[in-house]
This record gives structure tokens, C-alpha cells and sequence, in this order.
């Protein structure tokens, strides 16, 4: 079969990787790809979020099935124009993607169907929401409602600094029309965690859990980013965990799924705040996790599109996920400057030098003339599996060294626990 997938990060790479290793697969595309997913399948140049572009080549190309990688082709319907046209899409239609697409509609949904959650209000007015900031103990969390590249979520530790978030988000469209509303929620303590899931409209199954790091720098400082590192599995996931998170989160969002008549068929991620073995939802995303994909799909033994097209035709079983018993670690590879201004264009050597058995994610990498180039925040997610995660991330600092470009920025606590 013929399988496209939409993107061009790291998330997509590792992506593409698995579905390469699928005897189903006779081609596999990407739009638009980057530099390293360029090696393994036929980049076209399109934009991801140039639907009908992606809905034409599908049908021209006589693709088999389409997997969505980001968020906002999702949130704008294409799995919808996919549907419409007869091809199958793995990811949730619009309405599902919602979930993602407003902070507002999904913290709506956790308090309607007893999800447990953060305290929160929404807000339309900045001057209402100024107003009413006393009524939160501070840290204080200001989110813009809509989508904002992982970077509309701000903590802030005094009332001064929610107020120039609020005005920031709100009055200077820092995120764009993604600002135009605001969920307020208090600040939750614990250790936080993710968990992605494969949904089939029936049933919502686990994958492997994961730990990612958000914060730029080392010890968790700095702004928050996109994802600076991972690993997999998490250890704060003991048995009664899984079992309330089953109870209290998983079951309880089926629920709300079925009672709101929403078909939801692809991953739902759900961020989470752990504490005492008890866990609430920071926030849905309704995709893959970036970079949480590039330390889950390395452990995963079954074959990735079998579990897809289960997904789409709603008999996906526990059974059909199987998992290595090797841990994984990613760290990512920043741009300088990053999250806030960097330079692109910086040529990347050492990728040849790498150990055999590291695996070198590209994110914001393209090619040209013959040399891979920086095209982004987060460059390469550089990953190794181990027998411990000590071992894991003994490979992957030992590799990174080996990589060069200039202004090169990483963490370089991933995975020390």
C-alpha cells in the first residue's frame, strides 16, 4: 500500500521510520519532510497545512492511507477532507481534534464528565480577567485558548507577571487569534507526565509511558519549549497509578466521547500532573507527542500501520501492542536562541560519526546541496535504546558530542532521575 504522511519534525521522522519497517508498505511519502526523513521516503513539497494540496496528491498519487503528524491540519479538518474523498486518514476528524484546537472546550469536557483537573476559568475580556486574578493563589497559569506550537501555556509566580501575560496574549496577540480567549487554571505541583493512547472510537489503549522536559535549560529553567528531551518507560507509573488513570481519566473520556457522539479514531495524548499516585490532566492533545514519539515508537515491536488501520476500522485489541523491554532516551538538539529567536541555515557535520546504534530524529533540518542544514528550533532528537535508561543516556550524551553545529543548545539532565 501506499501511505503519505503529513509534517516535517522529528515526530514525523520517527514516524516514518516505523511505518518504513512495514511489509504493508510498497511506498511512503512525506509532505513536506525535512532532511533526515528525506532518506526514507519521497518528500513532496507541500505545506502541512495546505489541505487541498495534500487531498489532491492523495487522490492523484492513489494513496492507500494518510497519517496526520501536527496538530493543525487536525484542527482544520483534514482527516475530514480525506473521509470525503474515500481515503483513510489516521487521526480524529475536526471535531475530535477540538480537543487540541481549545483549551476552553476540552477543560469543559474534563469538568462535565468528573475528569479530574485543574480549578480553571475562561475568559473572553482581558480587563475582566486582570480583574479577577486575586481569586487565583499564585503560580498562576495563563493559557491561550487555541494553538500556539506548545508555547501558550505561561506560569506565572506573581499576580504583575499574569497581568503582562494576560495583556501580552490578549491585547498584543503574542499567539494570534489563538489568544483571543484564555483559560486561567491554578498552578498543579507533582511530577508531570504523559500518556499516549491509541483510540479506535471504542476503546482507548495505553502506549508505553514517557517523561518529557519542557523547559529550555537544565534544572527546568527557562521558557517553556516544544519538548527539550525525553525517555521511556516512566517509572512514576506504578500498577495503582494505571489503575486509577484507567478509573478516574481514560474510561471516564471514553464516556464522554460516546455521550457526545465524538468518533474519535487516532492517538489522544494526554498530558498529566502525578501526585500520590493519583494523576489530573494538564491538557489533551490529539496527535502524537513531540518528542514523546521519538522514545514510544522505538519500543514498539508490533508493525505501526497494522495498529492504524485497526484504529480506523474500530477493532484495535490490548493484545495487538507490543513493546520492548529496552528503555529509550532522546535529547533534543536546539537552535541557539531557542525558543525565541534563532538563526537558520547552519551546517550540521558528525551525523556520519555517530554509533551504529543511535537513532538521529530530524526535526528542523533540510538539505542542500549535499549538506544537511538547520531549518528550525528543535534541529535532531538524538536517541538510544539500553537495558537501563542509565545505559540509554550514556549512548546518547556520548553521541552528541560527535555532532556539531554552531550555536548548538541542549539539555544536559534528560533522564537523570
Amino acid at each position: 500500500m501506499k501511505v503519505l504522511v503529513v509534517g516535517s519534525g522529528g515526530r514525523e521522522h520517527a514516524i516514518c521510520m516505523k511505518i518504513e519497517e512495514s511489509s504493508k508498505v510498497s511506498k511512503l511519502y512525506c509532505a513536506p519532510g525535512n532532511g533526515g526523513i528525506a532518506q526514507i521516503a519521497q518528500c513532496v513539497d507541500i505545506k502541512a497545512e495546505d489541505l487541498d494540496k495534500i487531498v489532491e496528491f492523495s487522490v492523484y498519487s492513489g494513496i492507500d492511507l494518510v497519517v496526520v503528524g501536527p496538530e493543525a491540519p487536525l484542527v482544520a479538518g483534514l482527516v475530514d477532507k480525506l473521509n470525503e474523498k474515500g481515503i483513510k486518514a489516521f487521526g480524529p476528524t475536526k471535531r475530535g481534534a477540538l480537543f487540541e484546537g481549545s483549551k476552553s472546550f476540552s477543560k469543559d469536557f474534563m469538568e462535565k464528565y468528573s475528569i479530574p483537573t485543574a480549578k480553571y476559568k475562561v475568559y473572553t475580556n482581558s480587563q475582566k480577567a486582570i480583574e479577577e486574578l486575586n481569586s487565583f493563589q499564585t503560580p498562576i497559569v495563563v493559557k491561550a485558548d487555541g494553538l500556539a506550537a506548545g508555547k501558550g501555556v505561561l506560569i506565572c509566580e506573581t499576580i504583575e507577571e499574569a497581568e503582562e501575560a494576560i495583556k501580552n496574549i490578549m491585547d498584543e496577540k503574542q499567539f494570534g487569534n489563538a489568544g483571543n480567549r484564555i483559560v486561567i487554571e491554578e498552578f498543579l505541583r507533582g511530577t508531570e507526565a504523559s500518556l499516549l493512547c491509541f483510540v479506535d472510537g471504542k476503546n482507548i489503549i495505553p502506549m508505553e509511558s514517557a517523561r518529557d522536559y519542557k523547559k529550555a535549560f537544565d534544572g527546568d529553567k527557562g521558557l517553556n519549549t516544544g519538548g527539550m528531551g525525553c525517555f521511556s518507560p516512566n517509572p512514576i507509573f506504578t500498577e495503582e497509578l494505571k489503575k486509577y488513570i484507567k478509573e478516574h481519566i481514560l474510561d471516564k473520556t471514553l464516556k464522554g466521547f460516546i455521550s457526545e457522539k465524538i468518533d474519535f479514531k487516532g492517538v489522544l495524548f494526554i498530558g498529566l500532573m502525578v501526585e500520590n499516585n493519583e494523576a489530573k490532566v494538564l491538557e489533551y492533545n490529539t496527535r502524537f507527542g513531540d518528542p514523546e514519539t521519538e522514545v514510544v515508537l522505538p519500543r514498539l515491536k508490533s508493525d505501526l500501520v497494522d495498529i492504524m488501520l485497526k484504529c480506523i476500522e474500530g477493532n484495535l485489541r490490548e493484545e495487538d501492542l507490543k513493546w520492548k523491554e529496552e528503555k529509550c532516551v532522546t535529547v533534543v538538539l536546539a537552535s541557539g536562541g531557542y525558543p525565541e529567536n534563532y538563526e537558520k541555515g547552519k551546517e550540521i557535520t558528525g551525523l556520519d560519526k555517530v554509533d551504529e546504534d543511535i537513532i538521529v530524529f530530524h526535526g528542523g533540518t533540510r538539505l542542500s546541496e549535499g549538506k544537511v542544514l538547520t531549518d528550525g528550533g528543535r534541529v535532531l532528537a538524538v536517541t538510544a535504546l539500553g537495558r537501563t535508561l542509565e545505559e540509554a543516556r550514556y549512548k546518547v550524551y556520548n553521541n552528541i558530542n560527535k555532532i556539531k553545529f554552531d550555536k548548538i543548545q541542549y539539555r544536559k539532565d534528560i533522564a537523570r532521575i
